[in-house]
């Protein structure tokens, strides 16, 4: 399987030269059979086979280099001329709109799942603080030691939660980008 990012936008049929649609700003995969799209180990058929690693590295690899205006890009898949066959070509596309798109709605859940544990982080270590605050003015010593324990867990619980709002997410959202942008691109068989 190669792979290459594209140059400029345009409508190219199916009859065209293989190296002037690798030119095209899109994303452009030569497989050597549809094969190569999935897993190996996965013997069920296209409709529900596992996606292969390698497929989903270059993809990643294509898709990262690509900045355009248009939020919606191709993927263009390049097969021997002998090898294709329009049914499983349309069962492919299917299966890759259905895990691109699943995989979006995982990510997303994730990024919301995260968040919501930072507001709990958040609550706690504000909990823990004004319990701190409570017990700060209490001279006895046994409120000496919850006041020691409270007062740094409530800090370090509130900066826990911020941690998971704003930092956390951030790492994980250019996965979430590249699968929403495989959910949005158009994929294209042509033969070469």
């Amino acid at each position: 399987m190669r792979t290459s990012a594209m140059k400029n936008e345009s409508n190219i049929e199916e009859s065209e030269d293989p190296k002037i649609i690798l030119r095209e700003k899109n994303v452009s995969l030569i497989l050597d059979s549809y094969d190569d799209i999935f897993s190996d180990f996965d013997p069920r058929p296209y409709s529900s086979r596992g996606l292969s690693n390698d497929f989903l590295i270059e993809c990643r690899r294509a898709v990262r280099g690509i900045k355009t205006e248009s939020p919606v890009l191709e993927l263009r898949l390049l097969v021997p001329k002998n090898k294709r066959k329009a049914a499983k070509e349309t069962m492919i596309k299917k299966r890759l709109k259905d895990y691109f798109q699943n995989q979006v709605k995982e990510k997303q859940m994730e990024l919301k799942q995260t968040r919501r544990d930072g507001g709990k982080w958040i609550l706690i270590g504000f909990s823990l603080a004004l319990i701190s605050t409570l017990l700060i003015t209490q001279e006895e010593f046994l409120f000496k030691l919850p006041l020691i324990i409270t007062e740094p867990g409530g800090w370090f619980s509130f900066w826990t939660g911020l941690d998971k709002i704003f930092i956390e997410p951030k790492g994980k959202k250019p996965e979430f980008e590249f699968n929403n942008n495989m959910a949005n691109m158009n994929v294209r068989f042509y033969s070469y």
